[in-house]
């Protein structure tokens, strides 16, 4: 296989939301109380409000093609970004000349899980507005496109119970997973230990939906010193997803729902096989635990259970037996600081070679693995020649995909000549 030839289903991307999410979804009841984009000349920030709070989405979150001084924690707007960071058709474009054919997008402004909406006093207002959001999700977002986007609805994290509906539901609108936090209680939710978040995976095993959980989708703390640098507080947040994964291996839930599938997106893979040696010596050495997984090894368990997602994860494809070859996915992260665009396909490949993976691996890393756990058709509407990173290029050439750096005021003005202006 050449680099060409590879078909990328990236499982992390993320959407900066426009303002017209809950235009068309919000029953007319709420319409008055749903959030809203608002932009404030004073300070030039754009933000979310509603009476469940207020919220912005920095530029750290949004810097591709953005020159690395400009990028930063500042609030940002959508008129000085690129714009495909907010709109779905230009979105496609850069996953055209990114050589992505599909993407599953977490949220913005809501939070990775959705917490935004648990904000919220009023709980029937709180559902109301994350059942719109996900109508947009699914119908506008994913379905403007048929097949370049894994939908991927938010499940209200304040009732176990409502989540279950809310997977029923989705499900029937085509969902195959949902999100969910690596740490509810640190919302003052359940933890997953104390069984009150059964109903919800049961309804995730019943649908045949995915778990996927990112990395920051709780408040656990990261240091905040000032003397701390932010090289600290930026490495730390990958590593959340190794506690989120002892917590749900050693939960009785996934002893009592073997067909529960748990995505730990952007939770990278070269700790796996450490963390597995850990987990392997805890079972077998500390026998006085008592520790029951239902017949199999941590390993088997996490196996089983687990879709391990990753950026840029050399020392993982080094070590990809020890995790599971069937349990690795690729990830771009657009349009995160993390992301890779728009040189992904180079990147992996150098990765690919460095570890020497058979094409047989390469088709399960790239999207075979993804297509597997998430019941999607990679080929549904294109051909496998069509769905190529040569291809996929070749026709974002054609369209005149710019690929150039350009600065926030660049953006700015490009902004106000085609919408307006922001204010």
């Amino acid at each position: 296989m050449q680099l060409d030839e590879m078909i990328l289903v990236s499982v992390d991307d993320h959407i900066v939301e426009p303002a017209t999410v809950f235009d068309n979804h919000i029953p007319q009841r709420w319409a008055d109380r749903a959030p809203r984009m608002v932009f404030d000349p004073a300070t030039g920030m754009q933000s979310w409000t509603w009476e469940g709070g207020t919220t912005a989405t920095p530029f750290i979150c949004a810097v591709v093609t953005l020159p690395p001084d400009e990028w930063g924690y500042d609030p940002s707007t959508l008129a000085e970004m690129r714009p495909g960071c907010w709109d779905v058709n230009e979105r496609v474009r850069d996953m055209d000349a990114n050589g992505v054919l599909a993407s599953m997008c977490f949220p913005s402004f809501a939070g990775m899980a959705g917490h935004f909406f648990g904000e919220c006093a009023d709980r029937e207002l709180g559902y109301a507005a994350l059942q719109a959001y996900n109508d947009w999700h699914i119908d506008e977002w994913a379905g403007s496109h048929p097949g370049r986007f894994i939908p991927l609805p938010l499940s209200p994290l304040w009732d176990p119970e409502l989540a279950a509906k809310e997977v029923r539901r989705v499900a029937r609108k085509g969902a195959t997973a949902i999100t969910f936090s690596e740490a509810p209680e640190s919302f003052g939710y359940p933890n997953i230990h104390s069984g009150a978040w059964d109903p919800f995976f049961a309804a995730c095993c019943d649908e045949d939906v995915v778990v996927a959980i990112h990395i920051a989708s709780g408040q656990n703390v990261m240091p905040a010193d000032q003397e701390v640098p932010l090289e600290v507080s930026s490495t730390l947040p990958c590593w959340n997803a190794l506690p989120c994964a002892a917590n749900l291996l050693w939960s009785k839930s996934l002893v009592k729902y073997p067909d529960l599938r748990i995505a730990l997106s952007e939770g990278g893979t070269s700790w796996i096989p450490g963390f597995l040696d850990r987990m392997e010596r805890q079972f077998h050495v500390q026998k006085w635990v008592g520790s029951d997984l239902g017949g199999l090894t941590p390993t088997e368990m996490f196996q089983r259970h687990f879709l391990a997602c990753f950026i840029c994860d050399p020392s993982g494809l080094l070590l990809r037996d020890r995790i599971g070859i069937d349990n690795i996915a690729y990830e771009v992260d657009y349009p995160h600081s993390d992301c890779t665009f728009p040189n992904s396909a180079e990147e992996l490949w150098e990765h690919i070679e460095l570890a020497r993976c058979s094409d047989e691996e390469i088709a399960k890393i790239t999207h075979g693995n993804a297509a597997r756990w998430l019941r999607f058709d990679p080929f549904q509407h294109v051909t496998r020649e069509e769905a190529t990173v040569g291809a996929l290029r070749a026709r974002a050439r054609s369209n005149d995909v710019d690929l150039r750096i350009r600065s926030k005021a660049d953006y700015r003005k490009s902004y106000e000549l085609t919408y307006g202006s922001i204010s």
